[in-house]
């Protein structure tokens, strides 16, 4: 090194990063692309027949495809302050639906331009307030007609009233919880999801990647209701039989038969009859097609300027949705519909040697980690997330056994938990009311029946109970005390973590 990069290099330990510093050039670029409520088993390379994804499939056989990716705390909030720090939900302080903070230690978009990286985000954010930017040098908006502020208007509303003046972006008439379906009334190139890939497309096709390396955040506010795809998709599932709900043994309270058009279009629990459930099935994966034809599209634009070899692409959604499974809807339960997700990493050409699939499991929380640790930046000794690229590559050895997964109360006073997996078995800890559940992933990957009462099972349920309460035991005696679990008598959505204002 010469004297000059010599410089630079020791500025740049100071600020916690210096591999790649002297050539910028030599640090990929890191595109993540996420999605909105979208089920782990929504692509089709986690092994859906159902669900057409080309584009996804691709990425995933080019990189590693992690078969056992949760979301510690599955709603949009929480999920996304977990992605945003590299943090568990008690450190960072969001145990249920509430609002992410204006600003935290560590920051997704501040580290990296810390790093020497160009930052923007476009899509779905649901950060608060709305035009907080923690640390991107520029935003484009799409909060799903979310307006936290009452002057605020996000930048696909204001976009869409240039395209399309005096039309109405909601016109469909179906709402963001809604569970039932339709199709999109207008124009797709009007639709959020085409919206969202064309402003990454377009920043793509102007940036100059000499000059600094890009970390561009392309967030999708679809699969997440409205299910509202063009029609031209949902011809696509004209002749797929799309498979009926799971239905377990368990959850006989929620079997009454409800008419869809007398219940509420957004109830968190109810039977509303497989047909129902096929049809918005079939609405929700063809949102999930015009998502992924989208990425093809982006995945272009890297091809075209050159920047698709060194470039780490990185694809997750921040939590899934039930979908009727075991008649619930939506999402906050720890029930797979809802906790798994999907989770492919693209890495750069020059990496070498890395699985193809990962078993071990892996959470929102390490995809900060990872994004530092491929930057050639320092990961915080103190952040809970690990990056993911020495597991994908056998180095890491020693990696956890178990990932924890919790709610606060939403949508029913039960709906109040924390749970332990590690893909193959699933402890589940009710704080109201004490019941325990106990699911064998790998014999009844649907969780079908609650195997916590089956002999067979004392051993493993034992094992999770003492790690639950290993767990748990910071938090103090509100959680465990005498070295048992304690049944609580008020949630509690914020940590002592939470950042003060």
């Amino acid at each position: 090194m010469n004297a000059l990069t010599n410089l630079k290099c020791t500025l740049a330990l100071s600020a916690g990063f210096c591999s790649s510093f002297a050539n910028a050039q030599k640090q990929p670029h890191i595109i993540l692309i996420m999605t909105d409520q979208q089920r782990g088993d929504a692509v089709g390379c986690m092994g859906n027949e159902f669900v057409i994804t080309p584009h996804l499939d691709k990425l995933a056989n080019e990189g590693t495809l992690f078969m056992n990716a949760y979301s510690s705390c599955p709603s949009s909030t929480p999920a996304r302050a977990g992605l945003l720090t590299g943090m568990s939900p008690w450190h960072h302080g969001m145990l249920g639906y509430g609002r992410v903070a204006p600003k935290y230690e560590y920051e997704m978009p501040q580290m990296l331009k810390d790093a020497g990286y160009y930052t923007f985000g476009i899509g779905k954010m649901h950060w608060y307030p709305q035009r907080v930017k923690h640390g991107f040098d520029g935003t484009l908006l799409d909060e799903s007609g979310r307006r936290q502020d009452p002057h605020f208007t996000s930048d696909y509303r204001q976009w869409f009233q240039v395209q399309a003046p005096g039309k109405n972006p909601d016109a469909t008439g179906i709402w963001w919880n809604d569970h039932g379906a339709g199709v999109y009334k207008l124009d797709e190139k009007l639709h959020p999801t085409y919206w969202t890939g064309e402003m990454a497309c377009n920043l793509i096709s102007h940036y100059d990647p000499e000059s600094r390396p890009l970390f561009l955040k392309v967030s999708f506010a679809r699969p997440h209701s409205p299910y509202d795809p063009p029609q031209r998709f949902l011809d696509m599932y004209d002749n797929v039989d799309v498979p009926d709900p799971a239905i377990g043994d368990w959850c006989g309270r929620y079997a009454k038969r409800l008419n869809p058009e007398e219940a509420a279009s957004d109830a968190p629990y109810g039977n509303f009859g497989n047909e129902y459930v096929r049809n918005s099935k079939r609405h929700y994966y063809a949102n999930i097609t015009f998502i992924d034809e989208q990425i093809g599209r982006i995945v272009q634009a890297l091809k075209d300027k050159g920047m698709y070899d060194n470039a780490l692409i990185f694809f997750v959604s921040d939590h899934g949705d039930m979908m009727g499974d075991h008649y619930h809807w939506r999402k906050t339960y720890p029930y797979e519909g809802s906790v798994h997700v999907p989770c492919i990493a693209k890495w750069p050409a020059n990496v070498g040697g890395v699985a193809e699939k990962i078993d071990n499991p892996v959470e929102l929380r390490d995809v900060l980690p990872t994004f530092l640790d491929i930057a050639g930046a320092t990961v915080p000794a103190d952040m809970d997330g690990r990056p993911l690229l020495p597991l994908a590559k056998g180095t890491d050895t020693g990696w956890r056994e178990y990932i924890d997964l919790e709610h606060a109360t939403c949508y029913s006073r039960d709906n109040y938990w924390c749970a332990l997996t590690d893909g193959k078995i699933k402890y589940v800890w009710r704080f109201y009311t004490g019941q325990e559940e106990l699911f064998d992933l790998v014999a009844d990957p649907q969780e079908l029946h609650n195997a916590v009462n089956d002999k067979e099972y004392k051993g493993r349920l034992e094992k999770l109970r003492a790690r639950m309460i290993r767990h748990l035991g910071e938090r103090g005696e509100e959680f465990v005390k005498d070295g048992r679990l304690v049944v609580r008598k008020k949630k509690m959505l914020y940590s002592p973590h939470y950042p003060k204002e």
